[in-house]
């Protein structure tokens, strides 16, 4: 997946001058070796220019950190810390940072090896706050060498996430179907996160795509589908368009990134699509989220930003799902309840046409669009990637725009049940505790759209902080609460 960012954390220790140096030295030193123990020298760098006590030394260690290439800061007291020198280490540094703190290494060692760094992290907090500065902190940011390498080695996938809004345009080709207002979002936020967005109409898709009739790479492109489809190739026909469309969208991404390393896709797909082109571009969306180019539906901009972060945050392929239909009594009796521990309403499908992924999937047949079909030719609506998505752990989640300029966005985690759907698309049976009250009371309360980006595993923690730092509001940042804690909107007596 090259189109994601690689992160290298500079680890740079600073020391409050009237405390020995050698402990943040010292310290350094044993959290790099209990880094490098557990999870090898790759994504880190250790400062060795200097200890910073000062702001020459900051301005030292900056330097040092930007020629070694790195594109996010750990800034860690291995003593009580200068709270004016780290917190302008971090306001000066390009990129993400957070902050750790030693703890204390023995009784035995308690007057001249105390660090005090438990009292420095509160007064580098307060000083981050004065100069408006954002970076991370772990829950548990004071520990040993050995936590602390645990509490970088978690900051890496939210980096990853930071750095990648800040390089990220997202390419729309819309405007949306009619009766689509759901997915409707400013675009406001987007310039306030760094993301850089280019709007274009289908019409410059739809003459880019025809330039592309005769490419000499087609055939090439048509064998990568049929050996990746396989027995499932049930429209081997369409092959040479759906190739001809994936080119088209490979080669606009090329010419119009510009100066952002990363793009992402808000695709259209219907009403006209499917006359004008030929067939329906779900095929080609699953392909490239394959290659970790996240392509939303129904030029869903908020559901493909959301999609861009799940990707960096899990390395992995993501999927955009609609969050689609109940699980019928008849199937929770029989495939779930006694099973699983789930209620029935903690169950329900998660759908689109055949966007996801061939490798999240259980099974998959490139056939055509039923529902589409109900009102147009079989014929061209024929590109969908159908079948039941692998069974897993998973993260439901959406960052969004509200129609007021809000930032707001919900996790939920759960997973995805070993039950056959008995039904089409890209679909599968999904289980998330206490669903139904997070449905009424954040999903429907807060007003979300349809639209649920889907990562494969559990990535909640990683992107709760990657909300908080981007600038969601806590009360804003939802999540599925246990029935111990009610919603604000929850009928006590119901």
């Amino acid at each position: 997946m090259n189109n994601l960012p690689q992160v290298k954390v500079g680890i740079v220790a600073v020391s409050r001058d009237c405390f020995p140096e050698s402990l943040s030295v010292n310290r350094r030193k044993a959290l790099v070796e209990a880094y490098a123990g557990k999870y090898g020298m790759e994504g880190i760098y250790e400062c060795p220019v200097c200890i910073v006590e000062s702001e020459i030394h900051m301005v030292q260690a900056l330097e040092d950190i930007k020629a070694a290439g790195c594109n996010a800061l750990c800034v860690y007291l291995g003593n009580f810390g200068p709270e004016i020198s780290e917190t302008l280490l971090a306001k000066h540094f390009d990129g993400p940072a957070m902050f750790i703190a030693a703890a204390e290494e023995s009784q035995n060692d308690l007057v001249g090896g105390r660090g005090d760094a438990y009292c420095g992290m509160l007064n580098a907090s307060y000083n981050l706050k004065l100069r408006n500065v954002t970076a991370y902190i772990p829950e548990n940011p004071v520990g040993t060498a050995a936590e602390c390498a645990d509490r970088i080695h978690e900051f890496l996938p939210i980096a990853r996430a930071i750095i990648g809004l800040h390089d990220l345009k997202i390419i729309s080709f819309g405007p949306r179907p009619l009766n689509f207002l759901a997915c409707n979002a400013p675009i406001k936020q987007l310039y306030n996160l760094g993301v850089e967005i280019e709007e274009n109409s289908e019409l410059d898709l739809f003459e880019a795509f025809n330039k592309h009739e005769g490419d000499e790479r087609i055939p090439a492109k048509v064998k990568e589908m049929e050996e990746e489809l396989g027995s499932g190739n049930l429209k081997p026909t369409i092959l040479p368009k759906l190739a001809q469309y994936e080119l088209t969208l490979l080669d606009w991404i090329e010419a119009h990134k510009g100066y952002r390393k990363y793009v992402a896709i808000a695709g259209k797909c219907w009403p006209a699509f499917q006359t004008q082109f030929g067939f329906v571009p779900c095929y080609v969306n699953s392909r490239l989220t394959g290659m970790g180019i996240p392509v939303s539906c129904e030029v869903d901009i908020y559901g493909c930003l959301s999609e861009f972060i799940g990707a960096c945050v899990s390395q992995d392929a993501v999927t955009l799902l609609d969050i689609n239909n109940t699980v019928p009594d008849d199937m929770y009796a029989e495939s779930i309840q006694g099973k699983f521990p789930y209620t029935h309403s903690d169950t329900f499908m998660g759908f689109h046409c055949g966007n996801t992924c061939s490798k999240k999937l259980a099974f998959c047949n490139m056939k055509y669009q039923m529902i589409m079909a109900r009102t147009l030719p079989e014929e061209v609506t024929q590109g969908t990637l159908e079948g039941d998505i692998l069974p897993g752990d998973i993260t439901f989640y959406r960052l969004q725009s509200t129609a007021d300029n809000k930032l707001r966005a919900y996790i939920a985690q759960g997973e995805i049940l070993p039950v056959a759907t008995k039904s089409f698309g890209g679909i599968g049976v999904f289980a998330i505790p206490e669903m139904g009250r997070f449905y009424r009371h954040v999903l429907i309360e807060k007003n979300y759209p349809h639209h649920g980006a889907v990562a494969f595993g559990h990535f909640g923690k990683s992107l709760y902080e990657v909300f908080k730092y981007i600038g969601v509001p806590v009360e804003d940042l939802n999540y599925n609460q246990p029935k111990s804690l009610p919603y604000p909107t929850e009928n006590p007596f119901a």
